[in-house]
């Protein structure tokens, strides 16, 4: 193969890669043209001859791209007239063939300009466009509009607003919009991915599967949904186990965080983020595998929120400088124990700003093992929170489980503390 390329003209090769992909896409043209039955522009010949065209004007052209660009016109001209008389034979009538040659046209002219990367991605998302069209509009009518408009908000937080904003500190606190919205990008890239795959298996899995993705998306927001439900379902061990789940949960959610913007400090804390989560888990699936007087299975109700409103994204954003500011004077003022009771406190309300805002004050505004004592210290203030809430909000059989349950995952999230 080596000696017959060698032998070839410089041309020949580009030649033969433009007929091979236009030639699939007209393949799968003239095979949609059989079993369609109707008029339809081109095929296995018409395809390969445009991109012939393609590749031709653009050698003829050189580096001037005015030829290309009136070919491509010409072209298009053509495929319009195409497109008119298949209007005057059917009364609704799809433009997806003739801007598929029109792409054709684009790869001849890619090919000599040798974007051969392009030219065969540009072939290839055009065969799976085209071959996938039932799939896709079935995926279009299931979709609700909603969803779209959560992933455009996905879309503003990560690529609009956050390359706009400035990659530097100002102030006397070192305040970086671009680090603080980043961090606000990467909570809720993890949310939205549980959201996603919570959407996903929407009325498929238990009460477990909502427990381990409830404990991505948020451990406090499963916690409080699992203990109402627990009220009216009569399945204590269940959701009990359900709710620790979410919680071991939690610390792999914790530790994925820390680990995009700490390294220093995420190895410091993986070893007892994933024991924790281990044990957690390990028990809570075991918790929740153990009888109860009524055995009826309980469906799993799909309960999580947008998490990406822009309102709860700035107020985040809000929050986190907030806590690395308190954190910067905590550290100042206060010492190691002022840091030690903010962590405290701010795992009685939410422990992802606090623990974001030590993700930047480790190793530098603070010592690392420092930073790990305090973060284990929200996460252990949380759990405890959380078995309060469950105590609060579920049956009395529920409640006097999940409270034990979540205050031992509490304690022992402090053992770590003896060797940091």
């Amino acid at each position: 193969m080596v000696e017959l390329y060698r032998w070839l003209p410089p041309e020949a090769a580009k030649l033969l890669l433009v007929l091979f992909l236009s030639f699939l896409i007209g393949l799968e043209r003239e095979e949609h043209k059989v079993e369609s039955g109707s008029y339809s522009f081109g095929g296995v010949r018409t395809y390969p001859l445009i991109g012939l065209i393609g590749y031709s004007i653009a050698l003829l052209s050189g580096p001037q791209l005015l030829p290309v660009t009136i070919g491509f016109l010409v072209v298009g001209g053509f495929l319009l007239l195409s497109y008119w008389h298949k209007l005057s034979c059917a009364e609704a009538a799809g433009v997806t063939t003739e801007m598929s040659a029109l792409a054709t046209y684009l790869v001849g002219a890619l090919v000599y300009y040798e974007h051969l990367w392009i030219a065969t991605a540009l072939s290839v998302a055009s065969l799976l466009l085209l071959e996938l069209k039932t799939v896709l509009e079935k995926f279009a009518t299931r979709t609700a509009p909603q969803e779209i408009l959560t992933f455009a908000k996905f879309l503003l937080l990560t690529a609009v607003i956050l390359p706009a904003l400035p990659n530097q500190q100002f102030g006397r606190f070192h305040i970086n919009p671009f680090k603080t919205w980043l961090v606000v990008v990467a909570v809720s890239t993890i949310s939205y991915g549980s959201y996603v795959l919570q959407r996903v298996t929407k009325q498929r899995g238990g009460v477990v599967l909502a427990a381990l993705l409830g404990g991505a998306y948020s451990s406090t927001v499963t916690t409080v949904v699992m203990s109402r439900r627990a009220a009216r379902e009569q399945r204590p061990h269940l959701f009990a186990g359900g709710i620790l789940m979410a919680s071991g949960v939690m610390y792999l959610r914790l530790a994925g965080l820390v680990a995009l913007f700490n390294r220093q400090l995420a190895a410091t804390l993986a070893p007892a983020c994933l024991a924790l989560a281990a044990v957690a888990i390990a028990i809570g699936f075991f918790w929740s595998r153990r009888p109860d007087a009524i055995a009826s299975d309980v469906k799993r109700e799909f309960e999580p929120s947008n998490p990406l409103e822009l309102l709860a994204a700035f107020f985040f954003a809000f929050l986190f400088l907030a806590m690395l500011i308190a954190t910067q004077l905590a550290v100042t003022y206060l010492g190691r124990a002022g840091v030690n009771t903010l962590a405290a406190i701010m795992g009685v309300t939410d422990v992802d700003p606090f623990i974001m805002g030590m993700t930047q004050a480790a190793g530098t505004l603070t010592p690392v093992k420092a930073a790990a004592v305090a973060v284990l210290i929200a996460a252990a203030s949380n759990n405890l929170v959380k078995g309060v809430y469950s105590f609060s909000l579920a049956d009395r059989k529920t409640g006097f489980q999940s409270l034990p349950l979540l205050t031992a995952l509490a304690l022992g999230g402090l053992v770590p503390l003896l060797w940091l």
